[in-house]
């Protein structure tokens, strides 16, 4: 007979498991474990792990599911209640309760949330929780560098023990849970630990994670019915197996309009609330002009985060103002208490500087952040002639813009081909602390050294992108909409952009479409003749 028979943690462990909804398989491996359990002396160091191991099996919810709430009317209010706009997101979800609803039982979708920082992506899933009455986990990926933080350790290492999703599913209490993998792209890549985001291609291939296996269960686990909803910033540093398995859904920013009703509806009650100022007789107000003037002067960025923030500095400001003089002089706030309160705004870069001077043209920048405008300079200086420099931090893509942009211009004006050989050419774009790249500044490139060797400013308050070909076509380039919004907010009033992105303009905001004047662009000529900047075909007589 084994020391360890009859002890209270067999018995207990025996009751947990008859009560347990798994299949032959896992019940006989059970039988077995329990049996070893059963021969080990309780002292031994073995028994501890071996009884670690069956409580970790039995605290697994086999087959156990919530019922799920597949009311689309309350789904469609939790969702709009809990989160101002994202209608793409919040969509697919809808698709995805009303198929259940209809189906009954349904693979769960793998969604991969991709967007700037702060603009709600992993609060949306609290909601989606909420809105289908199911669990909620969420596990960290943020530096995850071991693939047994994945998948657990094998039973033969000291202090093995399962990976972060059966630990999660542990947690949750139901095989069902909306599982949320915040910052997905964020995983640490070739590590001495094997490739964590490798192993998560077995969590999140629908073929496969109904029977995933973790080292330190070793059985399998089905984990279909969980709904994953991956978070990310950059899809660029997510391995490509992994995004092919992902459903992605982009999650853009917002523009000022959105900013300022998440502000009234959110944000605002919310510090309120932080600050204690919630209870405050007369109530604290912020006026639109007020709200308004801080999303533009204040923060730089596509979500609103840093907006929150400065909401709460203000109220803090506020409530120290009362501990002071007994009281609060003014609860209405607007743009000019804002100022008192925030002190000088911090952001003027953005705006609109106007390009009067030849060689200088307003292009649009996609940036991690949201778009931004950004001013391409260009001067021609007496030198030794044909040197060229850059400026402004940036990369081995604009640089190559830089290239084809003066090979184009050599070509398209083959009377000045001159002056590049007899001067040196300067190209710089401000704000040189920044690093930037990518193709899409070929355009505004190309226009600027026009603008140069003809003399002629480009005509006023107007922006483009797209990236140029040799032969002078204009190619379509990505991140529209934070472009357009960029330039809405600079106060730029015409944009060009390459007729091949024309349909992406669905994607696009319609109160930043009625602001800007949108003219599609095939070719540099045709941009060169909406800039006001006269060109002459070679080999054309002029008339």
């Amino acid at each position: 007979l084994g020391h360890g028979e009859g002890s209270p943690e067999v018995k207990e462990l025996r009751e947990k498991a008859s009560e347990k909804k798994w299949n032959d398989n896992v019940a006989a491996i059970f039988e077995r474990e329990l049996d070893k359990l059963e021969l080990y002396n309780p002292q031994s160091p073995e028994y501890s792990v071996q009884l670690n191991y069956l409580q970790n099996m039995v605290n697994l919810p086999w087959g156990i599911y919530t019922k799920d709430d597949l009311n689309i009317k309350k789904a469609i209010k939790i969702l709009d209640r809990d989160h101002y706009g994202m209608e793409k997101v919040k969509e697919r979800i809808l698709e995805y309760i009303s198929v259940l609803k209809r189906r009954g039982d349904l693979k769960s979708p793998i969604l991969c949330l991709y967007g700037p920082p702060g603009v709600g992506k992993t609060s949306l899933g609290r909601s989606i929780a909420d809105a289908m009455n199911r669990k909620y986990v969420r596990v960290s990926l943020g530096g995850v560098h071991d693939e047994a933080e994945i998948r657990g350790h094998r039973r033969t290492y000291i202090g093995a023990m399962p990976g972060r999703i059966i630990k999660s599913i542990q947690k949750a209490e139901a095989s069902n849970p909306v599982f949320i993998l915040d910052e997905i792209d964020k995983v640490t890549q070739n590590t001495i630990n094997g490739d964590p985001s490798s192993a998560l291609l077995e969590v999140l291939d629908p073929e496969q994670n109904n029977a995933f296996h973790d080292n330190y269960l070793d059985v399998d686990y089905d984990l279909s019915k969980v709904l994953f909803i991956a978070t990310a910033n950059d899809l660029n540093t997510i391995p490509r197996p992994l995004l092919d398995r992902m459903e992605i859904i982009e999650v853009s920013g917002y523009i000022t309009e959105e900013k300022i009703e998440i502000a009234k509806r959110h944000l605002v009650p919310k510090e309120l609330k932080n600050t204690g100022l919630d209870s405050h007789t007369p109530r604290v107000k912020f006026n639109k002009a007020a709200l308004d003037f801080m999303i533009e002067r204040y923060t730089r960025e596509s979500g609103v985060r840093q907006l929150e923030k400065q909401i709460n500095k203000a109220l803090r400001k506020l409530v120290y103002e009362e501990e002071v003089k007994g009281t609060i002089v003014n609860t209405n706030i607007d743009p000019t208490r804002v100022e008192a309160l925030l002190g000088k705004a911090p952001f003027y870069r953005d705006i609109y500087q106007g390009n009067n001077d030849a060689g200088v043209v307003t292009g649009l920048a996609w940036t991690s952040v949201g778009g931004e405008i950004l001013f391409i300079e260009t001067s021609l200086n007496q030198g030794r002639g044909g040197k060229l420099t850059l400026t402004g931090n940036l990369g081995d893509v604009m640089k190559e813009s830089a290239q084809i942009a003066i090979s184009l211009v050599k070509s398209m004006f083959p009377d000045k081909a001159k002056l590049f050989k007899e001067n040196d050419l300067h190209i710089h774009v401000p704000d040189g602390a920044t690093p930037k790249d990518g193709p899409s500044a070929g355009i505004t490139l190309t226009i600027a050294l026009a603008s140069l060797v003809t003399g002629q400013a480009v005509s006023p308050r107007i922006a483009m992108t797209g990236e140029v070909s040799l032969e002078g076509l204009v190619n379509p380039i990505g991140g529209l909409p934070e472009k357009l919004m960029a330039a809405e907010r600079a106060g730029v009033k015409t944009v060009l952009i390459p007729s091949a992105n024309e349909d992406d303009l669905r994607d696009v905001a319609e109160e930043v479409k009625e602001k800007l004047q949108i003219l599609p662009v095939k070719s540099v000529e045709e941009a060169l003749e909406l800039c006001e900047i006269r060109y002459v075909k070679p080999g054309v007589e002029a008339v």
